[in-house]
Order: C-alpha cells, then sequence, then structure tokens
C-alpha cells in the first residue's frame, strides 16, 4: 500500500522539531552575523549547537542499535527540514556531523563503534564530526582509472599509518578551535611512497578510511596537522569547511574503517545517504521563502484594492513554488523509505537517493526567486529573509557531490549498465 501520511509520533516529532527549533535558533543569526568572518561566524554558533546536542539532535545522527535515537531515515528527514528553515549554517553542523559519522555506522567493528560513537551519543558538550574527503584540486572523478587520484595519501610505517596532504570543503573537520572534530573519518590514497597514483591500478583498490580523534591529533606534533584558512562563504555564512593540512601525520594502524581498499565502498554509501537529506535541506531553504512570501501576500495590497495574494501573476508564482516544494519533499521520502524497506535492489535505492539530490537542489534556487519576483525589490533587502535563502539556495547543487560534475554522473553510469531495471525502485 502507498501512502505519504505521517504516523501521530512522526507528527510529534515535527512539532517539537519545529517548536525547540524557534526557541534554540531564531536567535542566532542576530548574534554572529555581526562578525565579518567565517571563523568568526562559526565560533559565534558554538552555544547555539551546544543547546541542540543537550536538546537531542546530534544523538538523533545515530541508530537506536547504536545508542543513538534515530528510529527512521525519514525522521531525520522531517527533522532537517524543520530546523534548516530556521537556521542553515548551524543545522549543517549537525547534520554535517551525522554524514561523518556514516563511515563509521556503516563499516566500522562494534568495537570501533561503541568506542567512536560515545561522544555523540551523550547528549553533553560540543562534538562535531566530519566525513574529511574533498580536497583543494576536487575530487570529482576520485575513481577514474588513470586518473590523479586523491592527493591525500598514506604509507604504513611500523604501528602506524603517516599521512600527507590537504583537504578543504570539509565541513566541521577542523572543529571548535581549530585542533580537530571530535571524529573525522579521513579519507586517503595508500601508498608505499606516497607517489603519484598508479595509471594501471583501480583507484578503489587503494582507499582507505581512518579514524581521527582530536587525542590523535594531540599526540603528534605541532606542525603535523594545522587549520590553513577558513574560506569565507556565500551562503551558510557560520558553518566551517576548512583548509587543512597533514604533514607525516600519524595514525594509529587500528584507527582503519574496515579491510585496506574497502574504503571507496563505505564512502560512496556514506554519500548515497546523504544525498537524500541533502534534498532535505532544500526542501527547508525552499519552505521558509515560501512562508514569508505567502505572509507578505496575504498582508499586502502594494497600494491596490485587494491582498496580492487575489493577483493571479503573484499567486502562479506561489503555487510554482508550492508545486517544487512539494514534488521535492516527496521524492526525499520515497528514496528514504525505499531504502529502510529495502524496496527494488541496491541500485534502484541508490537511483532514488540521487533523484532526490539533484531534482531538490536543481529547484532550490528558482523556487527562492519565484517568491522574490512576488514580493518585488523588498525582498532584496538584506533585512528580509530572502537574500539569505538566496545565498544559502545556491549551495545546494554545488555541494555534497556537485551535481553536474558527480551526482548526474553516477546517475548516468546506473542507466548505462547493461542491466539497469528503470523502474526497479516501484516494486
Amino acid at each position: 500500500m502507498i501512502g505519504f501520511s505521517l504516523t501521530d509520533k512522526q507528527k510529534a516529532l515535527r512539532e517539537e522539531s519545529a517548536r525547540i527549533g524557534r526557541e534554540i535558533l531564531s536567535p542566532a543569526r542576530e548574534l554572529y552575523s555581526q562578525y565579518s568572518d567565517q571563523e568568526s561566524r562559526f565560533q559565534a554558533s558554538l552555544p547555539f549547537y551546544q543547546k541542540l546536542v543537550k536538546a537531542g539532535f546530534v544523538k538523533a545522527q545515530v541508530p537506536t542499535v547504536l545508542g543513538g535515537s534515530n528510529e527512521s531515515f525519514i525522521d531525520g528527514a522531517i527533522v532537517a527540514e524543520e530546523l534548516y528553515a530556521i537556521d542553515s549554517s548551524i543545522m549543517l553542523h549537525v547534520l554535517g556531523t551525522g554524514l561523518g559519522l556514516m563511515p563509521l555506522i556503516l563499516g566500522g567493528t562494534p568495537e570501533q563503534q561503541k568506542k567512536f560513537l560515545a561522544p555523540f551519543i551523550t547528549c553533553d558538550g560540543e562534538p562535531l564530526a566530519s566525513l574529511t574527503h574533498s580536497e583543494p584540486g576536487g575530487t570529482a572523478n576520485w575513481l577514474e582509472k588513470g586518473g590523479k587520484g586523491l592527493e591525500t595519501t598514506a604509507r604504513k610505517e611500523g604501528d602506524y599509518y603517516v599521512v600527507n596532504g590537504d583537504k578543504l570543503w570539509t565541513t566541521n573537520s577542523a572543529g571548535w578551535d581549530g585542533k580537530g572534530a571530535t571524529l573525522s573519518c579521513l579519507c586517503c590514497r595508500y601508498s608505499e611512497d606516497g607517489g603519484s597514483q598508479d595509471p594501471n591500478d583501480d583507484p578503489a583498490s587503494n582507499i582507505i578510511v581512518l579514524l581521527i580523534t582530536r587525542d590523535t591529533i594531540a599526540q603528534n606534533g605541532p606542525e603535523a596537522y594545522r587549520k590553513i584558512a577558513e574560506p569565507n562563504l556565500m551562503g551558510h555564512i557560520a558553518a566551517s569547511a576548512p583548509l587543512t593540512r597533514y604533514t607525516n601525520f600519524k595514525v594509529p594502524i587500528a584507527n582503519i574503517l574496515g579491510a585496506p581498499g574497502s574504503g571507496a565502498s563505505v564512502i560512496e554509501r556514506a554519500f548515497s545517504m546523504s544525498a537524500a537529506l541533502a534534498g532535505a535541506m532544500a526542501v527547508g531553504t525552499m519552505r521558509a521563502a515560501f512562508e514569508a512570501a505567502l505572509k507578505f501576500a496575504r498582508e499586502d495590497s502594494r497600494r491596490g484594492t485587494v491582498p496580492v495574494i487575489e493577483r493571479q501573476s503573484p499567486a502562479d508564482l506561489l503555487i510554482n513554488a508550492k508545486l517544487k516544494i512539494d514534488t521535492s519533499r516527496i521524492l526525499v521520502w520515497k528514496a528514504l523509505d525505499g531504502v529502510e524497506r529495502g524496496t527494488g535492489d541496491d541500485n534502484s535505492r541508490y537511483e532514488a537517493c540521487l533523484q532526490a539530490k539533484i531534482y531538490c537542489s536543481d529547484q532550490a534556487v528558482s523556487a527562492v526567486w519565484d517568491t522574490m519576483q512576488l514580493v518585488g525589490i523588498t525582498s532584496y533587502r538584506t533585512d528580509t529573509v530572502f537574500p539569505r535563502l538566496l545565498n544559502d539556495a545556491t549551495v545546494f547543487s554545488l555541494f555534497d557531490g556537485g551535481n553536474i560534475g558527480v551526482r548526474r554522473r553516477q546517475l548516468q553510469r546506473l542507466m548505462q549498465a547493461k542491466d539497469y531495471q528503470p523502474w526497479a525502485s516501484l516494486w
């Protein structure tokens, strides 16, 4: 049976998330936006993040079977939509932590999961996690045979892996003080000599993921790990996506996630899950713009005789935005429901997650722009929500695997396969 209704428990979760989000997050932007640089804004968001941790939103990134409180991927999408509509930057701390934990959740041993998940299920402090994968030179084609592959390398030396290289656009990876996140799942290319990728090798066979904690960083010398820069961003102005450098950085061999060569599969599975949740983030942003425009259209006549909503063209803009929001949400829920229920095969579930990310993120900018056209020049003022939402919306098709360089190419490869079944997700 097909259904799109939330359970009573999910309705309560949505209402509670919205309430807590308004209480905790609503004042945040006014406080952190007074700072002129990304790093200061990020650090100013700490008290609000601590409150979200205490309220259980970080614990909710971990499945219940591993000690967390996440009972359902759809529950995660509901929370993401509600809170992203209020403050995108601080919710990116939370959801970036969820992504950062995903390789450990998917590929860690029970012993590793018990040890490394512990700080994230206590509802105390300010734990951050990071999937530390992206690099300054880009990673769209990191698994293409004959290509350069990852530039961050790891070699085995006694009881350690020794890491060299730079990482960039890795949400949360430097932590609150530049000395590292509570946990980073660091993606490296194994290389005995630290040299270039052998063009004859399958790049996936050399990928390893290392579990890095603040203790790991502290046990290295001061030059082994450094935060080089914190780029100023157009949107998500209090998020952290730093440039970091590893120089002869030592990681205990026990901290490898899975067998050598299994890392690529774990990372791709983690990013397939994040794809649908990125769609939920986009829905939250579009929804915030729609609600602000709807309020304006109901209350303002622009010196006319009737509220703007009674005019055909403005109403059509609202209708366009609403259609984009509702279809986007359905794609997100369908994708995550398929993952939970095991609908179709692995490829069809992967395809549904990719579709959710691509469609929702591609719609985000146009949906916000529809609402701005309705409101008119007033929406161009920085003391309205619209410039913030438009700036936030522009990143959705660029991050978490850019739609052009990564996500559409992943979808293309699925369709190129001889055994591709286009409707497998329906049954």
